[in-house]
């Protein structure tokens, strides 16, 4: 068995009230485990990509919120303490990471990769002026956008072609790739919504992700359907 380099990448998120976006890059590689060579032969191997993904609550008194379809975000889990100054309403630390081995068998060789989505409450805080349930929604899409970027990322793995002998630089390639993609999208949300004040284009995006997250990572300009309102007109 062999240890893939795991990697975790952090986005830091400042929204609403007419707030400039901030993006905090910070890189962690682990050390691998021992690297045993697979032996040679002419054989064809089979590569069998696998995910697991952490959505278990968080034990009483952690750190960490890991990503679940049904736990939202709720104010209690900022509890940084607000910058003192700066135009910022709300920060959010969300970020993705993996880990992983790999096993040959015979001519399989199965690469099982671990996912965590997560969001660090002793780095997020919000203003007390700013604790509303719109302002809330605004700081669960942008958790939401990184979990659609870690669909979007098994997406990518599964469309490439792995080879046997350069398979975790290949996965760690992508991993780069899509985080930057998220910093992308993250940065289009922000300015495209003007932090959240303009209601209309956060509820396309609202639609737009949740269009994402039902579709294994595929945006509704990927499946031909944008422009489309999905939500009803009141």
């Amino acid at each position: 068995m062999k240890q893939i380099a795991g990697h975790s990448l952090n986005f830091i998120d400042c929204n609403l009230i007419m707030l400039s976006a901030v993006t905090i890059l910070s890189f962690l590689l682990l050390p691998p485990g021992d690297k045993k060579p697979c032996p040679e032969n002419n054989r064809f191997t089979v590569i069998q990509l696998n995910f697991e993904e952490k959505q278990s609550p968080a034990p009483p008194g952690s750190d960490t919120i890991y990503y679940d379809f049904e736990r939202k975000l709720q104010w209690d889990d900022f509890q940084a303490k607000p910058s003192p100054s700066g135009p910022s309403a709300a920060v959010s630390y969300t970020s993705f990471a993996y880990e992983g081995n790999s096993n040959l068998v015979n001519d399989t060789l199965r690469i099982t990769l671990r996912l965590q989505v997560f969001f660090i409450k002793s780095a997020s805080w919000v203003r007390p002026e700013a604790r509303n349930s719109y302002a809330l929604a605004h700081e669960q899409l942008h958790f939401d956008i990184t979990r659609l970027v870690v669909e979007r990322f098994k997406q990518k793995l599964r469309q490439t072609a792995l080879n046997r002998d350069d398979y975790d630089s290949i996965i760690q390639y992508q991993y780069l790739q899509s985080f930057r993609e998220m910093n992308r999208l993250q940065y289009r949300f922000d300015q495209e919504t003007h932090h959240g004040l303009n209601v209309a284009e956060q509820i396309r995006w609202r639609d737009k992700v949740n269009v994402g997250l039902k579709n294994n990572g595929v945006l509704p300009e990927e499946l031909g359907i944008e422009g489309i309102n999905f939500t009803p007109i009141q």
